[in-house]
């Protein structure tokens, strides 16, 4: 019997697909790639359904005989592998994003004499409305604070840029680039203090509240479902801060990140030129301690900000701190420089891998931007935050 091909993501399962693997089933044994959860990610919204879900639908239609998990957007990896004698696809893919998609499966079932039958769209399905119901969903703080944790598991790297009111997160929400046969977009949102304050038209000192930072948190979450990191500054006083992030995490932000830093607080890109005082680690560590223990849930992550490099006490001491902080429950570390070229960045990242692999690393390339994000991942970062 002939062997037949299709990819879906299963994520938004309508009675186009029914018809799809219909009439595919009708050419001989069904295999159904189902997109991996990896896959998803990198060319649409995070998926709704997990892969172990989304597999165990596909399984239980009639038709299908087999499912196997599709690790990339191209078929051409399992295409060699199985080696159908037809590929099903709607002819909706011919022109846009998926067009060179299509393009390498026709070159690949040359190899072998294979074929690709393209069945007219089912037009009666609004996927912007179907798209929008899951958005909606997806604005609920039960829905939203886990986005990050799940996107660190999934993403060599997050991807996240600076908003400060509704419109620039509306563009960080919509901003879309086509390279590569991918579909490129922000994965999360950075509220900066610094971006907020100037927006404020005040300076950059700790000066706006909370009440007003959770007001901007409030603009950009009617607009935007993507995972939010609230810049927290020093965090504050720790009798303040553990009643901060319980609020912050009841509206649904993903995370938190304070930095080592005390007194009136100062834009860590002047460095040395002002004065600038850093925490005691004992200190900070009871800060994050403090800040665990308020916690209800454990998708809220707490990122300690290590600022040893901005005020030259040297690679050991950046080090120390980090292991310190780590052990005192930080979810994450984010290391700063302010120098122009990343190697101390890079050395940071070296040692910290050797003793918390799995702890995430968070970087912010402002003044060493010439950085290309595989170069981080390559060096374990998992957040790279645009600000």
């Amino acid at each position: 019997m002939k062997t037949v091909y299709i990819a879906v993501s299963a994520d938004i399962l309508h009675h186009g697909h029914i018809n799809l693997i219909k009439k595919a089933s009708e050419y001989g044994n069904l295999i159904v790639g189902v997109l991996t959860d990896e896959a998803v990610a990198t060319y649409k919204r995070f998926p709704v359904l997990d892969y172990e879900q989304r597999t165990f639908i596909i399984k239980n239609i009639d038709g299908v005989s087999d499912v196997v998990p599709q690790n990339t957007l191209d078929y051409t990896e399992n295409l060699k592998k199985y080696r159908p004698d037809f590929v099903f696809h709607g002819d909706d893919w011919k022109e846009g994003v998926q067009s060179q998609i299509r393009q390498n499966v026709i070159n690949t079932l040359k190899e072998w004499g294979g074929e690709l039958i393209e069945i007219p769209y089912t037009e009666d399905i609004s996927i912007d409305k179907i798209n929008n119901v899951i958005k909606n969903v997806s604005l609920v703080p039960e829905s939203r604070r886990g986005k990050l944790r799940k996107l660190i598991s999934l993403k060599p790297i997050v991807r996240t840029m600076e908003a400060h009111n509704g419109l620039s997160a509306l563009v960080v929400e919509n901003a879309k680039v086509v390279k590569d046969e991918k579909i490129n977009s922000f994965d999360a949102i950075w509220v900066s203090s610094l971006t907020d304050s100037t927006a404020k038209g005040k300076p950059d000192i700790e000066l706006v509240d909370m009440t007003s930072r959770i007001s901007t948190i409030n603009e950009i979450m009617e607009v935007s479902s993507k995972p939010i990191i609230l810049d927290g500054d020093t965090g504050g006083l720790i009798e303040h801060f553990v009643f901060n992030i319980k609020t912050i995490e009841r509206m649904g932000v993903s995370a938190i990140i304070i930095e080592d830093k005390i007194g009136l607080k100062k834009n860590s890109l002047f460095g040395t030129d002002v004065e600038q005082t850093q925490d005691s680690i004992d200190n900070f560590c009871e800060k994050i301690k403090a800040g665990k223990k308020a916690l209800v849930t454990d998708e809220f992550m707490i990122i300690a900000r290590i600022e040893s490099l901005i005020l030259k006490q040297g690679m050991d001491d950046a080090i120390n701190r980090a292991k310190a902080y780590i052990d005192a429950g930080a979810d994450g570390i984010m290391i700063h420089s302010r120098e122009k070229e990343p190697d101390e960045i890079f050395e940071f990242c070296e040692r910290f891998n050797e003793f918390a692999p799995n702890v995430p690393l968070v970087v912010v390339p402002t003044s060493f931007n010439q950085v290309y994000e595989d170069e981080f991942a390559e060096k374990g970062v998992n957040i790279v935050i645009y600000a």
